[in-house]
């Protein structure tokens, strides 16, 4: 184990910065007086998470960090879970899918690093995918509460100033990872035939 810190200032900004990542993702572009503090910080951070069954998750060279709940270990008594399951909707697990898709193709261009996407867009892509009856309409009418929930989860950011606008967060690249990538035809084709059906949605 590391020593606690040694000064009021780090045990300071160590509080500051656990209550941070308790509370959302924590962004170098966002928050560059935290970050540089999760670099010095980072392996007592570590070792406060791990004493309450979580780990820190940090990608530098995406620039974010996030904790998770440590997986359970064979043989040792599992701790009650501090980060809840989120269940989410059929619309909102569509448009993840879909943003993940267009990151993946966004940096295979090997261009800009910033992926800026707008409403429209978005809604025509997820349009692909609902029902063709009166649903598909209160569907895309209820598109702002969808991106709500996205943005809330952390994984779009709405620009100042500009409402429909929207950087796809890279933290998705860690949920949805390669392998949830490489099935998406085999889901898209699944959101496809539930379109075809025709079923109410929340």
């Amino acid at each position: 184990m590391n020593p606690e810190p040694t000064t009021p200032n780090d045990q300071n900004r160590l509080g500051q910065l656990l209550v941070a990542l308790f509370q959302a993702v924590l962004y170098r572009d966002t928050d560059s007086a935290l970050w540089q503090a999760l670099m010095e910080l980072q392996a007592r951070v570590r070792d406060y998470a791990a004493t309450i069954g979580l780990e820190l998750i940090l990608d530098d060279a995406e620039g974010y960090a996030y904790l998770r709940q440590r997986p359970a270990v064979a043989g040792e008594p599992e701790l009650p879970r501090l980060v809840a399951r989120r269940q989410l909707s059929y619309p909102v697990s569509l448009i993840l899918a879909l943003l993940r898709k267009k990151l993946a193709e966004f940096d295979a261009t090997g261009g800009e690093t910033r992926l800026v996407i707008d409403r429209d867009q978005i809604a025509e892509q997820v349009r692909l995918f609902l029902p063709q009856t009166g649903n598909e309409a209160r569907l895309l009418d209820r598109m702002d509460a969808h991106l709500n929930k996205v943005v809330e989860l952390g994984f779009l950011h709405r620009l100042r100033g500009q409402e429909n606008q929207f950087e796809v967060r890279r933290i998705l690249k860690a949920f949805v990872d390669a392998q949830w990538l490489a099935d998406f035809e085999q889901r898209l084709a699944g959101y496809a035939a539930h379109a075809a059906s025709g079923e109410e949605e929340a």
